[in-house]
């Protein structure tokens, strides 16, 4: 895992299209603002574990 150190309004960027700003820092939450193509899905981590699950049960 790489980790970076931003501040607010600074930005961390993936490849060639996509991201990452630092919006907002209060006290132990941090809101981030997240530009990429439509066809990159983005997801908090509890969504798109539950997207896994959903898509395994529908397995035959």
């Amino acid at each position: 895992m790489l980790v970076l150190s931003r501040k607010r309004n600074e930005s961390i960027v993936i490849g060639d299209k996509i991201k990452i700003t630092i919006v907002e820092m209060r006290g132990d939450k941090v809101r981030i603002g997240i530009e990429a193509p439509e066809d990159v899905s983005v997801h908090r981590q509890e969504v798109y574990d539950a997207i896994q699950r959903d898509n395994q049960g529908k397995r035959p």
